[in-house]
């Protein structure tokens, strides 16, 4: 056990601390004798009250610091808050991309298969001079149609990945 000698004001008091103690002490005895020489002339003639006044001022500190920190705890929550929903919203969105880039890739295996079918009907019939039943230009716009589809599910799944 030790003992740190505190001054507040003209008097010095004797405290008892654990040890290792002895400058955390010190530092706080130093911080009610600022607060005691805040009174200045206003000090009061029994030292009960002057030291009760200075308990009041580290007191008053001690509860605009409380505040502080309360606040800037709701601010800290509610900022966590906020992000979980974010996060949440963008689960949504990456789950919402990816099925609709499953859709679009089922399209272009259905329009794959379908362009297929198509070459194949059209290698078999001809018309009755003789000629394709199915033009080059229509089998090229189903080319065209099935390669944007294609492109459309990429970029699709491109968005999903960067979210």
């Amino acid at each position: 056990m030790s003992q740190v000698k505190l001054t507040i004001g003209s008097r010095t008091y004797p405290v008892n601390c654990a040890d290792g103690e002895e400058d955390h002490i010190a530092k706080l005895g130093a911080m009610i004798n600022e607060k005691y020489e805040q009174l200045g002339g206003a000090r009061a003639p029994q030292e009960t009250q002057n030291m009760l006044f200075a308990a009041l001022f580290l007191a008053d500190e001690l509860a605009e610091a409380r505040k502080v920190a309360k606040k800037s705890s709701e601010t800290v929550e509610h900022e966590k808050a906020k992000s979980g929903g974010k996060k949440a919203e963008l689960k949504t969105e990456i789950d919402t991309l990816t099925k609709a880039e499953a859709r679009a890739r089922e399209e272009i295996a259905e329009l794959k298969e379908q362009l297929s079918e198509m070459r194949e009907a059209a290698s078999h019939q001809h018309d009755m001079f003789g000629a394709p039943a199915m033009g080059d230009d229509i089998i090229e716009k189903l080319e065209a149609l099935a390669l944007r589809a294609e492109e459309t599910a990429t970029a699709l799944e491109g968005t999903a990945q960067s979210s």
